[in-house]
């Protein structure tokens, strides 16, 4: 899982909070961690992998949509193998583990260790969550018809950059001036937390806005692309309407835990003793949502895929050959292959009226066909059924 207390831990005199989560049960608390973790790992990789009975197509190239899902997938794969690897070593080298707290101790491994880990997992979910706020960017932009392949490099920046910068900012305040003394007071470890909290907190507040904007944006393509509002559109802004708010509830679902389990562990360092007897419930319910973190947290990859491409199957189809990916857009063909022809017209002020009509249909076409990508089943079906796919 991943939580700041990860960092605090490997400070020496660390907070009477931290002590109580860390040592709680960290057998079981590995154990389940490693279980969750491998699990979304390889399911995540299956959901990704082309499979058997797909029709191979040609795809020109890939939207920056497309490219933002699988970063995010990536980033969900490399921090569950950090937790996997933290969580292993956790288990198969208690003497190793130990050291860690060890105030005289001269092997310094255990702390490179310690602390090398919990920032790899920390930076990659970090990462994660920069990359699903850039999605929601994109998604808005792209309806806009103010976004493109182009903008990714600057996504690129924009994810890294931040995450990094952040990352190190926390880590070097908790840290100063050394790991033997990083948490002698809340100066030390609140900015921290804050700087691994923001990237979540932003999703958890901005995304919903930006999907609610481009929900309403799509309506209105929709609805000015022949200045009707059949069926079809209004199933097709459904389905993304449904796609945007499955993303949120696998994020809220997966990363409420933590939020909770900070306030009620910072709540607990206020406190001038936590072994209290009135603080009996709270240390319950600390201890609680710290293991639904081991389990929800890794299992982010996994919920993922299924919100962004559904259930992709069993069948994986190892095979080499030129076909597309399942995190590429499925989108249909371009307007121009299907559109009926134009009739003559010999008034040129009606053929560049017409030119502009097909060129707005076609950026209409191709902002709603990213919006769609990566769908597998039904919602391909409804794109290629609506009007704005057959060239109206």
């Amino acid at each position: 899982m991943a939580s700041p207390r990860l960092e605090t831990y490997c400070c020496l005199n660390r907070d009477a909070a931290t002590q109580l989560v860390m040592n709680f049960q960290p057998e079981v608390f590995c154990g389940v961690c490693i279980g969750s973790a491998s699990v979304s790992l390889l399911l995540t990789i299956l959901q990704l992998l082309p499979k058997k009975g797909q029709s191979p197509r040609k795809m020109p190239k890939a939207s920056s949509s497309s490219t933002i899902l699988l970063l995010i997938s990536i980033c969900d794969i490399l921090g569950g193998i950090g937790m996997i690897f933290r969580s292993s070593v956790w288990l198969g080298f208690p003497g190793f583990i130990a050291n860690i707290s060890a105030v005289n101790g001269t092997d310094v491994w255990p702390s490179v260790f310690c602390v090398g880990s919990a920032m790899w997992i920390q930076l990659l979910y970090s990462a994660g969550f920069w990359w699903l706020f850039c999605y929601a960017v994109d998604s808005y932009l792209v309806v806009r018809r103010s976004a493109g392949l182009s903008t990714i490099v600057l996504y690129h920046m924009m994810t890294w950059g931040l995450a990094v910068m952040l990352c190190m900012e926390g880590i070097a305040l908790l840290y100063y001036p050394s790991l033997s003394s990083c948490e002698n007071g809340l100066e030390h470890a609140i900015p921290h937390y804050i700087t691994t909290y923001v990237p979540l907190l932003l999703v958890l507040v901005v995304n919903p806005i930006l999907f609610r904007r481009t929900v309403s944006a799509v309506a209105s393509l929709l609805k000015g692309r022949q200045g009707i509002y059949t069926e079809n559109e209004r199933r097709l802004g459904t389905e993304i309407q449904i796609r945007f708010f499955k993303i949120m509830l696998v994020f809220v679902i997966c990363w409420s835990p933590n939020i909770i389990n900070e306030s009620l562990l910072f709540y607990l360092e206020m406190q001038p003793d936590i072994n209290e007897m009135v603080l009996k419930n709270i240390r319950s319910a600390a201890l609680i949502t710290w293991i639904i973190m081991g389990v929800l947290n890794p299992m982010q990859g996994f919920l993922f895929t299924l919100a962004f491409y559904g259930w992709t199957g069993w069948r994986v189809d190892l095979k080499w050959r030129k076909r597309e990916i399942p995190w590429e857009s499925m989108s249909s063909s371009t307007v121009g292959e299907n559109a009926y022809p134009s009739p003559v017209n010999y008034q040129s002020n009606i053929h560049e009226s017409k030119k502009i009509s097909t060129t707005d249909s076609q950026q209409t076409d191709e902002a709603i066909s990213m919006l769609s990508e990566g769908n597998t089943s039904g919602d391909d079906r409804l794109t290629r059924s609506s009007p704005i796919y057959q060239g109206w």
